[in-house]
């Protein structure tokens, strides 16, 4: 019986079996924890594959495919090269000084009152890290976060990683859909009622975007005004995501929310230096407010990536330096930076309309809304896996049309992803010869299919 056994010990299924049995174990004890179980690859994941796949023109990422202004590398080469041993070490954990101060004397003088520069202020990894230290300074389970959609899809899964309860409330385009007069980001609007119905006693806070991506809308004074109120009505704090503030295009203007009436004391307003200087890889964000937040704020920040690179925060306090001193000029990048993506999104519309699309001109930033329904019976989608018909159109148009755009489904919750599934949004901080490209390959597509009989 014993000597039976040995052999049937030494079978080889039964080796197979026990193999599968320890990798289901293994399997079982090392899954995805629970926080994490209703989060899933990013938009930017999927869509950077399709690029690598099949080489399309990228309309789809957000930064410039050309050189930021002349300076602005060079400051950095130029602190890089330094023999300033300062330069290449640790700097203080929640901002290197020089920056810290220099924030502070730009925003109390853009919000009208004194910023302390070492307590109101925090250096981060990217807006993202300060996006991520802001929910994890303060949400708990059984707090609910207001969220404006769309929104930039790094807003949900945050929420719902330290437990909060997410609240959806949608921009809507109140522009008619029967005109073919161009309509602006302004017809993007919150209904005030049902703003309100989403505050209630367990409401900790609201994330407003504004200047808004993807929808390119600023929000208007009175239209913070009305945010603002419920705030303060239900004493709910507000993390302000204002990384395109200087992405305006007149006559429209960036209001920051932490300047009106009663706000400072319930605001984190977050900034990029990536959005500000066009540098994305730079990846350094900051956030302001009263000391009591930020600090908040802090202790996320140190107990995650403590510290951000000393020689990209010592160039960025030179370039700021820099452009505080041409503030209100139009030497000033800030101000020359709209100028100079003006006539870029005025040429990327026409390129648009003329190929089919309904385009909402964007009031800031650099993306655009364009809705492709009026060319959705032209396009065979079958062959695309179930999915929002704004992805299959995007997947479709990636691997057929060979230009790339982002599906902006990916910025709404489930339950209301039906509300921008008529369409794409493309960015048009590319270079004149990159933009001309994309109009030559739409305006082929156009012809293909004005050519074929459906």
């Amino acid at each position: 019986m014993n000597r039976s056994l040995s052999i049937i010990t030494r079978w080889p299924c039964l080796s197979w079996f026990r193999k599968i049995t320890q990798a289901n174990n293994m399997t079982e004890k090392f899954s995805l924890p629970t926080r994490f179980k209703d989060s899933s690859y990013s938009v930017w994941v999927e869509f950077v594959d399709l690029v690598a796949s099949h080489q399309p023109l990228n309309l789809g990422q957000g930064f410039p495919d050309y050189p930021a202004t002349g300076y602005i590398p060079s400051v950095l080469a130029e602190v890089a090269g330094s023999n300033n041993n300062a330069f290449h070490q640790y700097t203080r954990g929640y901002g290197h000084p020089k920056l810290v101060n220099v924030l502070a004397k730009l925003y109390s003088k853009l919000i009208d009152r004194p910023i302390n520069p070492m307590t109101e202020v925090l250096i981060t990894c990217g807006a993202y890290e300060a996006l991520y230290s802001a929910v994890a300074g303060f949400i708990e389970p059984g707090d609910e976060v207001i969220i404006i959609e769309p929104y930039y899809d790094c807003y949900e899964p945050l929420v719902r990683i330290f437990g909060g309860t997410p609240r959806f409330v949608a921009l809507k385009n109140t522009a008619p859909k029967d005109t073919d007069e161009p309509t602006t980001s302004a017809s993007w609007k919150l209904d005030p009622s049902e703003l309100e119905q989403a505050f209630n006693e367990k409401t900790k806070m609201i994330i407003l975007n504004t200047p808004h991506n993807p929808t390119g809308k600023v929000f208007s004074y009175s239209e913070l005004e009305t945010i603002a109120t419920l705030c303060k009505k239900y004493n709910v704090m507000c993390v302000s995501d204002e990384v395109y503030e200087w992405l305006v295009y007149k006559p429209a203007k960036h209001v920051r929310i932490a300047s009106l009436p009663g706000m400072w004391e319930r605001t984190l307003t977050i900034g990029s230096a990536g959005k500000t200087f066009s540098v994305t890889g730079w990846k350094c964000g900051w956030m302001y407010g009263p000391d009591f937040l930020v600090r908040n704020a802090v202790i996320a920040h140190q107990n995650n990536v403590y510290c951000f690179s000393t020689p990209i925060q010592e160039a960025l306090a030179r370039c700021f330096e820099k452009e505080i001193d041409l503030l209100d000029t139009p030497n000033c990048y800030f101000q020359s930076l709209p100028n100079h993506l003006l006539p870029k999104r005025d040429a990327f519309m026409k390129t648009l309309v003329d190929a089919g699309f309904k385009p909402t001109i964007p009031e800031a930033g650099y993306f655009v809304i364009a809705d492709w329904s009026s060319l959705a019976k032209r396009v065979d989608l079958s062959s695309e896996p179930d999915k929002e018909k704004d992805y299959k159109f995007a997947k479709w148009l990636t691997k057929n049309v060979k230009l790339l755009a982002i599906p902006p489904s990916a910025f709404y919750n489930k339950e209301h992803k039906y509300l921008s599934q008529e369409n794409l949004r493309f960015c048009f901080f590319k270079k004149d010869e990159t933009l001309k490209e994309a109009r030559n390959i739409l305006t082929n597509w156009k012809k293909s299919l004005d050519g074929c009989k459906l």
